[in-house]
């Protein structure tokens, strides 16, 4: 049942975040796809299967893989501006992989990992290239009727890969492998084949900015889920994470029209 849940949530995040994203913008869908829905549930089976204890260390070294799937952000912007998405996709996985094999020999308590993994989002929100200056294929006037079935389909199959390497590899790689960027994979490989690079890194930035948010949820599920349980720890993570991206979102599109006018 958890694995037919991880199998339509995940590809219903990405169908949903994409089409969010064709009346928003980029940015909007980069916000949506770094919701817990994958690594939420994966967090949860280690708990029922290991105990809290070890959910905790799991939660708190998934603190370090966000700033692992924050490398794949900046690698595959960089890629974008001259590979195409397959090229860019297999050398920011590669870059994100090699990093997940290292973090995963550091353990930090949460109380560390948060401003490490924070540190980490904000350089990476830097080392972004510009959009201005990201080149790319040219942008599709019109989406083919493959786009949403193919995105969903993509995120199904990664799903079953990263949640079986995770489950024979332990507590401690299964935190760092939990964030793996499985929905920002495929969000942004499509974006890239179908809109180019500029859209590609405003993508990008929009995950960067919802990494706040998955950070919150993984800090709050290392320190509350050994003191009060599973069902209270991540009832309050999912909670907060989704009321911030919500609220984020809502001020984005209040402090939009007003700051239009003054170009």
């Amino acid at each position: 049942m958890i694995l037919l849940l991880k199998l339509l949530l995940a590809p219903a995040l990405v169908v949903g975040s994409s089409l969010a994203g064709r009346r928003w913008g980029a940015q909007v869908t980069g916000v949506l796809v770094t919701l817990p829905i994958v690594a939420g549930p994966i967090l949860l089976i280690t708990c029922l299967e290991h105990g809290t204890a070890l959910g905790a260390a799991a939660a708190s070294s998934s603190l370090l893989g966000l700033v692992t799937l924050a490398l794949f952000a900046v690698v595959f912007a960089w890629c974008s501006r001259r590979m195409r998405w397959a090229g860019a996709l297999a050398t920011a996985w590669a870059a994100c992989l090699v990093a997940d094999l290292a973090v995963a020999q550091v353990s930090l308590p949460a109380w560390w990992g948060m401003p490490v993994t924070l540190a980490g989002i904000a350089a990476a929100s830097r080392a972004l290239p510009p959009v201005a200056a990201a080149t790319g294929v040219r942008p599709l006037s019109e989406w083919p009727w493959w786009d949403l079935p193919g995105r969903a389909a993509a995120t199904a199959s990664l799903v079953v890969l990263v949640t079986t390497l995770s489950s024979a590899l332990g507590p401690q790689m299964t935190g760092v492998l939990a964030p793996f960027p499985i929905a920002t994979s495929v969000v942004a490989a499509f974006v890239l084949a179908g809109h180019g690079s500029a859209e590609a890194v405003r993508t990008l930035r929009g995950v960067l900015t919802g990494l706040v948010g998955f950070a919150v949820f993984c800090f709050v599920v290392a320190v509350l889920v050994d003191r009060w349980g599973v069902a209270v720890a991540f009832g309050l993570a999912l909670t907060v994470t989704v009321a911030g991206q919500l609220a984020w979102l809502r001020l984005r599109h209040t402090v939009r029209p007003t700051a239009a006018p003054a170009r």
